[in-house]
């Protein structure tokens, strides 16, 4: 949740900062602030609503300056509220991502020593106790090492000071990442906030407090010690980042996937075997993951039984803590994330460590703090995912959980050439004429407020993901569920004109038409998705039957029906209201 960027350089630091926090306006927009250090003391300037809205700003062109977009969790949307947060005597101020739990305990012992507050939130009690300690005789960077003592709960906060020419960044359990420039430095939630700048990144660990002035230095608060972490070079392209000839992201990431494929493809043969004989000597497989990323494990659910002949458990990450009991040294953890930093996953990794579990992790971001805990870790390769919404990362951890399968089956070559084949199906399926025939179902659906969708097998995540992807973006209530479980209870509701989206398959067509003659007796729309057209259908969207692949294939129209709706209902395809791109509160 929300976005940092600071910056301490030769360059316009106003300027840095501005660009940087429009790139990271998927992380929250519900207001923005920035501050620059100008002749010992600040120029503030905060605003509600999204930062990508503005032009220009009239900053100085200072070299010592920091940002924040907001994603609300402690006090509303108000320019009061949002980041950064100054101290009382102005001459320190604060962004913080995360939430301080004992904010309200330190907040009365402030203003028991004087102090006023002026917010709502957590976070302004931050600056004023590194004011309180600075006040008790102790320079800058020391105040905010004490002040940590003071904080419980999950953190990354970035402060500077208006005497000391200092920027302070500081990590405990939310994301935080270092740039390193020419005489340059960079502080960041994310790295797409300053690629345009550098690639050599320093991604802080656990407890690390850096000390960023003419050089950089590295404290660890927990080990009470000065350490050194190396710089990662990043492959990324500052190209991957940018919308280019695209209006949205989402709709340049949907169009990415058949890349994102083939790079998954080229992962070699190696790291692929080595999970799978992990999982061949594991006693008990457990998948976790939030969101996007548990539908791609419950899709590998049945990849690995149909494919492999391997059971799998699955869990959502933020439930797993109430299923450690099965947990022991013999069992293996694999979690799924595509920011690696997502804060349920990362609880469910330190459980299954804690229980003596092996813990192997699908991620999308090198350096990662899911990528540090892990034991092992296969990167995706999707590049840089800026929308809100999954899409060529949910593709790429399918994909990935695909190859895995085939190779517990001794059949990893097999699995590759399913994805070769599957790379020329999906420039069909983004193609112009798909895209054209889809707005056609958008404009029949733009003004429902309800639909359902159904699968079996491997269709039935596929409709899982299919609704979040509808619900996420265009806000219309879609419900996903097994074919047969919808006459259980849920067909209640289907009435004349209710839109309900079918998928089929080769496996499934007899099982799942006869669910669909069901809803169309109850005057249900039928939608259907999938290799053979049908006369229940009043709609048809053609998808062709690549078995295991299936539901790759088939979530792709799904990705850009939610995008086509989105522009129809007036959203913003990027930016859906109160959500945020990396989950990193619990």
């Amino acid at each position: 949740m929300c976005g940092i960027i600071a910056y301490k350089g030769s360059k316009n630091g106003s300027e840095i900062v501005l660009s940087g926090l429009k790139k990271l306006e998927y992380r929250g927009y519900d207001s923005w602030g920035i501050a620059i250090e100008d002749k010992n003391q600040f120029k503030i300037i905060k605003q509600t609503g999204k930062i990508s809205e503005v032009k220009e700003l009239n900053l100085p062109k200072q070299g010592l300056a920091l940002g924040h977009t907001r994603w609300a969790t402690h006090g509303k949307v108000n320019e009061n509220n949002a980041h950064p947060h100054k101290s009382n005597n102005s001459k320190i101020v604060v962004v913080h991502n995360g939430i301080i739990e004992n904010y309200q305990e330190q907040k009365e012992f402030l203003i028991k020593q004087g102090f006023e507050f002026y917010s709502e939130t957590d976070s302004e009690i931050i600056p004023n106790t590194i004011e309180y300690h600075m006040k008790r005789g102790y320079s800058f960077v020391e105040a905010a090492k004490r002040s940590l003592k003071h904080l419980e709960g999950q953190y990354a906060i970035v402060a500077m000071c208006a005497e000391s020419d200092q920027l302070v960044a500081i990590r405990k359990e939310a994301p935080l990442v270092l740039g390193i420039g020419e005489n340059e430095f960079f502080v960041a939630s994310d790295i797409p906030a300053f690629i345009d700048h550098t690639k050599k990144v320093i991604f802080l660990e656990e407890y690390d407090l850096a000390i960023i002035n003419d050089k950089l230095s590295i404290f660890n608060f927990k080990e009470n010690l000065p350490v050194n972490r190396k710089i990662t070079n990043i492959e990324w392209d500052a190209e991957q980042a940018k919308k280019g000839n695209f209006d949205h992201y989402l709709m340049k990431e949907i169009t990415e996937q058949a890349d994102v494929i083939s790079k998954v493809v080229s992962i070699p043969d190696k790291n692929i075997k080595e999970i799978a004989d992990e999982i061949k000597n594991a006693k008990g497989l457990f998948f976790v993951a939030c969101g996007t990323a548990a539908h791609a494990c419950i899709n590998g659910l049945y990849m690995f039984s149909k494919t492999a002949g391997t059971p799998v458990n699955f869990c959502v990450a933020s439930e797993f803590r109430y299923f450690k009991h099965f947990l022991n040294e013999k069992s293996l953890v694999i979690a799924i994330s595509q920011s690696g930093e997502t804060a349920d996953t990362l609880d469910a990794i330190k459980i299954a460590k804690l229980n003596g579990a092996k813990v192997i992790s699908i991620v999308n971001v090198m350096g990662s703090t899911v990528m540090r805990e892990s034991h092992k870790t296969i990167l995706q390769g999707a590049g840089p995912e800026i929308c809100v919404l999954s899409t060529k990362a949910y593709t790429s951890q399918v994909a990935i959980l695909s190859l895995i399968a085939h190779a517990l089956a001794g059949e990893l070559d097999k699995g590759k050439s399913k994805l070769k084949e599957l790379i020329r199906y999906i420039y069909y399926l983004t193609s112009k004429a798909t895209r054209e025939h889809i707005t056609q179902l958008a404009e029949r659906l733009r003004y429902t407020n309800h639909l359902y969708l159904i699968g079996r097998g491997l269709q039935y995540p596929t409709a899982m993901e299919a609704a979040l992807k509808i619900k996420e973006v265009s806000y219309i209530h879609a419900e996903a569920y097994a074919g047969g479980e919808l006459k259980h209870g849920t067909i209640a509701l289907i009435e004349h004109g209710t839109p309900c989206i079918v998928f089929t398959s080769k496996e499934t067509e007899k099982e799942i038409l006869s669910n669909a003659s069901e809803l169309k007796a109850r005057g249900a729309y039928i939608i259907g998705v999938g290799p053979k057209n049908n006369e229940l259908f009043d709609f048809y969207i053609k998808v062709r039957e690549l078995e295991g692949m299936n539901s790759i294939c088939q979530i792709i129209p799904m990705q850009i029906l939610a995008y086509q709706l989105a522009l129809l209902r007036g959203c913003d395809p990027d930016k859906p209201r109160n959500l945020a791109k990396s989950v990193t509160v619990k």
